[in-house]
């Protein structure tokens, strides 16, 4: 069980809004500086640093301070962070950029994790993991109107080392809801980059994709593949009764492996670039298949290489959840169902990634074979067990014995039964 730290104490959080313009009274500057001067949040702990948020939730304690380099942070990555117990999450990129209403600001501020975005790289050259902070927020009112979104003050040992801006929850309520209207416009900038991969990423829609022999078989059997994504643990829940009666082959994309095996599940093959997945599932006997570039180039080897476990290569284009999918389909998969792939309009947008657009093609690529956990779920109809009903007869056989051994005229006739039962097998014999 991984060491945790104690979650840091803190001060209860203003009201949403943002600092007034206080008007100095006369005879009383000295203390109303004083009170402008007290924080009205303060939040105090170690910190843990990681460009990327789908490998820093692997080592972040419970308790600790996330220092992240997240554009427009996705739902996905909100929920991971406070899964693993962040206080407050320092930002160097923008929470929010605007360019479509994502959801992972709002549901890190509704859970009571302080968000601040403090842009540049002055932390991650500032600090390093384990280094204690302290984050201090104004007070957010005063008498006078409120002008703006209160900056907060991260400190280590009493220097001051970087200022940034609080995002409140009012604040994002407001600005999602303004940003709705801009939909329209993401969608646009969505269509034109899955053109632009059809033109340059022909094969994912021909299938041209030259795959090395794999040990496991696809072939007329039903396939998971699960990606760290919304709901994934939910959905994984849910399809217990189709993965027990199913069997299938189940297929991890990176940190999906850890999703598998913290739901007492071991994927048979794991896909990808070998960053988010532990040293645990790298080890548990699936096959391992390393997507890289065009060139050969895969971040992943060196990794694995140092781990000394096997593992093929496969250079294509797409993500690693597109390979994953075009390996069983071209394999002879009879069913392909996602676990935690974006599935909808808005997962799709929400991510905010290129490569999206590579997904929806793949997903036109493999064609009615594909189907999402959340249909499977709704639609699978469990067998039944025989278990429930050996119990239900073995119990009735029981109580029928008990009966005629507690009645001695049923106890003559039993014994009558069995003499003339062994008569009939002798004469037959």
């Amino acid at each position: 069980m991984a060491a945790t730290r104690p979650r840091p104490t803190e001060t209860p959080e203003a009201p949403a809004g943002a600092a007034e313009v206080v008007p100095l009274r006369p005879g009383g500057d000295a203390l109303l500086l004083d009170e402008l001067a007290r924080p009205a949040r303060v939040v105090s702990g170690a910190v843990r640093l990681g460009r990327r948020t789908k490998v820093l939730v692997r080592h972040l304690l419970r308790g600790e301070i996330a220092v992240i380099d997240h554009r427009d942070i996705d739902r996905v990555s909100a929920e991971e962070l406070i899964a693993a117990g962040a206080a407050a999450v320092l930002n160097c990129g923008p929470s929010s950029s605007g360019s479509y209403p994502n959801l992972g600001p709002q549901l890190l501020v509704e859970a009571g994790v302080l968000l601040v975005d403090v842009p540049g790289d002055g932390l991650f050259e500032a600090l390093a993991d384990g280094d204690e902070v302290r984050i201090e927020v104004p007070a957010a009112r005063a008498e006078g109107r409120i002008t703006g979104s209160p900056s907060a003050s991260i400190l280590r040992d009493g220097r001051l080392l970087a200022r940034g801006e609080v995002l409140e929850r009012a604040r994002i309520r407001t600005e999602t809801e303004a940003r709705r209207g801009e939909v329209g416009a993401a969608l646009e900038r969505f269509a034109h980059n899955t053109i632009a991969h059809m033109r340059e990423e022909r094969e994912l829609l021909a299938g041209r994709v030259d795959m090395p022999r794999f040990r496991t078989d696809f072939r007329d059997r039903s396939t998971l593949v699960v990606v760290r994504g919304v709901g994934h643990q939910r959905d994984l829940r849910a399809l217990r009764p189709f993965i027990r009666d199913e069997r299938p082959v189940i297929v991890a994309v990176d940190g999906g492996a850890e999703a598998l095996l913290d739901a007492g599940l071991t994927p048979d093959m794991i896909v990808g670039d070998m960053d988010s997945a532990g040293e645990a599932a790298l080890r548990c006997g699936a096959e391992l298949v390393v997507h890289c570039y065009r060139d050969g180039r895969a971040p992943g080897r060196e990794r694995l290489v140092r781990l000394g476990v096997p593992f093929k290569l496969l250079p294509a284009p797409g993500t690693s959840q597109d390979v994953a999918m075009l390996i069983a389909a071209e394999k002879g998969a009879r069913l392909i169902v996602t676990v935690g792939s974006p599935f909808n309009l808005v997962e799709f947008l929400d991510r905010n990634r290129e490569g999206m657009s590579s997904t929806f093609l793949t997903r036109l690529r493999i064609g009615e074979i594909l189907v999402d956990a959340k249909g499977v779920s709704r639609l699978y109809r469990p067998r039944p067990s025989l278990v429930p009903l050996l119990v239900v007869i073995a119990a009735g056989l029981i109580a029928m014995v008990a009966v005629v051994w507690m009645t001695p005229a049923l106890h003559d006739v039993a014994n009558l039964l069995w003499l003339k039962l062994q008569l009939l097998l002798g004469s037959s014999g």
